[in-house]
C-alpha cells in the first residue's frame, strides 16, 4: 500500500511539474493577416500574471481567447490586469502594432527589450508624428505609461508584478538588422525559450543562434526547458537569399542539429517545439506544415499554435 502511495504521489508530482506554464497565443502569423499577429502571453499555471512575448495583436487576440473560453473574464480586465509587461523582440510592426495600437487603453507597465529595440520604439514609434509617446523617454510629451527596460545579453532580470524572470539574447533577422529572443524562467527553475525573428546561422554569416543554443543545451539536458517557440515563416522551396531573415523547415531542422550536438540528440525527443510566425500565402501554410511533419529528424513535438486557445507547457 505504501508502495502505491509513493507511485501516485511521484506520478502527481511529474503531472505538476508536465503543467508548469500557460501559453496563450493571441497571434500566431507573420504578416497580411493583421487581427493574427505575433503575439503570446506566458505566465506561471493558474496565475493570470502574463509578459507578452511580442504583441502584434491584442485585442482581436484576446477577444478571441474569451471567445474559445481561455478567459472567464472581459478584454479590459486581461489588457488592464493579466498582462504584466511586453517583450518586444524587435522593431517591426507585426511584432508591436497591437502593443502601439492599444496604448491610450493599456495600463501602466514594462516594455521589456534589447537596447536597440527600444531605440526604434522612441525614434519611430512613441513619436508625435507615427503616435502619442505613451513611453517615459524620447519625444515630448511624454505620458510615461510604458517603462523601457533595456536589457542585453548578461544578466537575468525579474519580471516585475510576477515570480518570473528572464534573460535575453541578441538574435540576427537580416544581418545586420538584429532581433532578439527570451528565456522565461519560474520559480521552480523551469524555462521556457520565445525567439523573435531570426535567420540560420549558415544564411546570417553569424553565431547569434550557436550562443543561443549554448545557453540552453544544459536546460535541455536537464529536461528543465518547457518549450521553444521558434519561427518558420517559409516553405523549403524558398530561395536562400530571399528569406529576408527567416527560417525554413530544413533550415530549423539544421539548427537543432546543432543543439543536439551541445546537448544530446536523445535530450530533443518530445521536446515541445511551437511553430511561431507562418506567413500565408496560397498554400505556403499547408507546405510548410507538411514539410516539419514529414522530416523531424530530432524527433521533437512540433505544436501549431491556434490564436486564443491555451497551451500548457
Amino acid at each position: 500500500m505504501k508502495k502505491i502511495l509513493l507511485s501516485l504521489l511521484f506520478n502527481n508530482l511529474l503531472f505538476l511539474n508536465a503543467q508548469s506554464f500557460d501559453l496563450i497565443p493571441l497571434g500566431v502569423y507573420g504578416g497580411i493577416q493583421e487581427n493574427n499577429l505575433s503575439a503570446y502571453l506566458i505566465g506561471e499555471k493558474g496565475e493570470n500574471k502574463f509578459l507578452c512575448l511580442d504583441a502584434g495583436t491584442l485585442k482581436a487576440g484576446i477577444d478571441k481567447a474569451i471567445e474559445k473560453g481561455t478567459f472567464s473574464t472581459d478584454a479590459e480586465t486581461v489588457l488592464k490586469d493579466y498582462i504584466k509587461g511586453y517583450f518586444i523582440s524587435h522593431g517591426h510592426l507585426d511584432h508591436l502594432a497591437g502593443m502601439v495600437i492599444n496604448s491610450p487603453e493599456d495600463s501602466k507597465k514594462n516594455i521589456y527589450s534589447t537596447p536597440e529595440t527600444a531605440e526604434v520604439l522612441k525614434q519611430r514609434y512613441f513619436t508625435q508624428d507615427a503616435w502619442i509617446n505613451f513611453a517615459n523617454e524620447g519625444t515630448p510629451p511624454i505620458l510615461g505609461k510604458y517603462t523601457y527596460k533595456k536589457h542585453g545579453n548578461t544578466t537575468s532580470f525579474p519580471i516585475e508584478a510576477t515570480a518570473m524572470s528572464a534573460r535575453i539574447f541578441p538574435l540576427s533577422h537580416g544581418n545586420p538588422y538584429k532581433s532578439s529572443a527570451i528565456l522565461v524562467t519560474n520559480t521552480q527553475k523551469e524555462s521556457v525559450l520565445y525567439l523573435g525573428d531570426t535567420g540560420a546561422d549558415r544564411n546570417e554569416k553569424s553565431s547569434a543562434l550557436k550562443n543561443l543554443w549554448r545557453q540552453v543545451a544544459p536546460l535541455v539536458k536537464n529536461k528543465s526547458l518547457k518549450a521553444i517557440l521558434i519561427e518558420v515563416s517559409f516553405e523549403n522551396e524558398r530561395p536562400e537569399n530571399a528569406l529576408f531573415g527567416h527560417l525554413t523547415p530544413q533550415l530549423l531542422n539544421e539548427e537543432f542539429s546543432i543543439l543536439a550536438q551541445l546537448s544530446d540528440a536523445r535530450d530533443l525527443r518530445n521536446l515541445k517545439i511551437i511553430i511561431t510566425h507562418l506567413k500565408p500565402g496560397d498554400n505556403r501554410i499547408e507546405i510548410i506544415k507538411k514539410q516539419l511533419m514529414e522530416n523531424n529528424p530530432m524527433k521533437v513535438q512540433i505544436i501549431f499554435p491556434e490564436q486564443g486557445q491555451k497551451i500548457q507547457l
